[in-house]
């Protein structure tokens, strides 16, 4: 080989890597105004997008919930899951995160007809968007927390409330704010007991 040829190694982001290796959500209910403005979700909403898409297919897309939006959202939630019989703390939770929050991105699973892209890729691509999306908003220096609960998962309240089209799914609710407590870091998983190697 010669030295042309030799393949140089990438240049090591340590601040990138620092990040990531120590990157912390922020509990939605601890997050207070003020929330990005346009522009600057515009920015979170491109590194969410910038995520490993098989195909190309996008299956996912994004709904902004403004803060006066969610309100709206919750004493919907609250009605609708008090009306199927879930337990009042179910109900109180079903509702607690949009009364709480600043601003709210759904990212909506929107599956692709695919004949080399199963189902099972194009959701993970959207929890992958889900994921960079929080990292993105964490990176510019906003608090963000990837929530699911009982209205992610009613297909009636998503196709009734945010336009869901039939097949269409929340895969989750990242909400951003200001942080107003810096919580405290939680136990992580040893790596040594989650990993196993292959050799020849």
């Amino acid at each position: 080989m010669t030295e042309t040829q030799r393949v140089t190694p990438a240049k090591r982001d340590q601040a990138a890597l620092d990040f990531l290796l120590s990157r912390r959500s922020r509990p939605a209910k601890t997050l207070v105004a003020p929330a990005p403005d346009a522009a600057q979700l515009h920015e979170i909403l491109q590194a969410g997008a910038r995520t490993p898409d098989h195909g190309k297919l996008e299956p996912w897309r994004f709904i902004v919930i403004t803060r006066d939006a969610a309100q709206r959202l919750g004493t919907e939630a609250e009605a609708r899951a008090t009306a199927q019989g879930l337990p009042e703390d179910k109900v109180a939770k079903a509702s607690k995160q949009f009364f709480d929050t600043q601003l709210c991105v759904a990212v909506i699973f929107s599956p692709k007809a695919s004949e080399k892209v199963p189902e099972i890729e194009q959701l993970l691509s959207a929890g992958a968007v889900c994921l960079s999306l929080l990292n993105g908003a964490l990176a510019a220096g906003w608090g963000a927390n990837w929530l699911s609960g009982w209205a992610a998962h009613d297909s009636a309240f998503g196709q009734d409330l945010l336009g869901l089209a039939p097949g269409e799914l929340v895969a989750g609710f990242i909400h951003l704010g200001t942080e107003g407590v810096t919580p405290p870091d939680r136990p992580r998983p040893d790596i040594d007991a989650i990993t196993r190697w292959i050799s020849a």
